[in-house]
């Protein structure tokens, strides 16, 4: 047996003992060869090569067990609403939060141990007490079946994309074309389109949102914008102006959902400055670029 292999196996043993409270062992000779409570197969097959090492009865045990996940979804509990606590500003609320919207958030949350992962919760609850209304049920779904990789894609999109205030919606801007005329049917297949990928984010990381549900699927299309039309685009410290140096420009872009829009709330991210370099050279050629400071 490797090393490697070695180390799986008391790492196994270790997640064992601490969710059923008793370790594992490899079963004696004498202990395969006999029957009892604890067999694991249907009669007939040979018992397998290990067992808990425990000489009280199985419905001891799995009181034992039950006892152990409360204390542990009493501690992630306790843990959570010790970092909303933190999070919470001091500032006049919006009325109570309902009743029954913090007894689902206690359901759903009471299973994250991950710290990381408890810092959004935490959030959430702190967030829903300001604001009551603020984070639907169906968000709070979302984030109890969301994985670690999957809130690390969020986070990354969240630095690229910007708040259309015109529509109320966070998107992120892939490039633009401009509508073919009479003169000019071939324009269309000049599309310029912003390389995600030297901004460190992959199509895989937008993939990702889109199959949880925080971005739509569809690629969308703004109006074919005229000469001297301008749309802004707020990030969480810079705001942009793009104003459109000719006619029939259309943006595309991939745009949040609901349920995105409010997770992406829990996470506070300046824009990528690979990407703010990718939106300045991409659409330099056709739009004037203007950065400025939120205040």
């Amino acid at each position: 047996m490797t090393i490697q292999a070695a180390q799986a196996k008391i790492n196994l043993a270790h997640i064992i003992e601490s969710k059923l409270g008793c370790p594992i062992r490899k079963a004696s000779t004498v202990r395969v060869s006999q029957k009892s409570e604890d067999s694991y197969g249907p009669q007939g097959r040979p018992p397998l090569a290990y067992h808990v090492n425990s000489e009280d009865p199985i419905l001891t045990r799995a009181q034992h067990r039950q006892q152990l996940l409360l204390v542990n979804q009493q501690q992630n509990i306790e843990a959570i609403m010790a970092m909303a606590m933190s999070f919470c500003p001091d500032v006049t609320c919006k009325g109570q939060p309902d009743s029954d919207w913090v007894e689902r958030f206690i359901a759903l949350c009471e299973d994250t141990s991950n710290e990381s992962m408890q810092k959004l919760w935490a959030k959430i609850l702190a967030g829903e007490t300001v604001s009551p209304g603020t984070f639907s049920i169906k968000s709070l779904q979302t984030l109890k079946q969301m994985t670690q990789r999957e809130a690390d894609a969020l986070q990354k999109c969240t630095a690229i994309c910007g708040f259309n205030e015109k529509d109320n919606s966070h998107l992120i801007l892939l490039g633009f074309y401009k509508k073919p005329s009479l003169f000019d049917l071939l324009r269309k297949g000049n599309k310029v389109s912003l390389n995600l990928g030297r901004a460190g984010i992959s199509f895989p990381d937008i993939l990702t949102l889109m199959d949880i549900g925080l971005v739509y699927r569809k690629e969308i299309e703004s109006p074919a914008l005229k000469a001297g039309h301008e749309m802004n685009l707020a990030f969480l410290t810079q705001r942009v102006i793009l104003k459109s140096k000719s006619n029939d420009l259309v943006l595309s872009y991939y745009k949040f959902t609901q349920t995105g829009d409010e997770l992406r709330k829990l996470i506070n991210m300046p824009i990528n400055k690979g990407y703010k370099n990718l939106l300045n050279t991409a659409l330099d050629e056709e739009f004037d670029v203007t950065w400025h400071s939120k205040k």
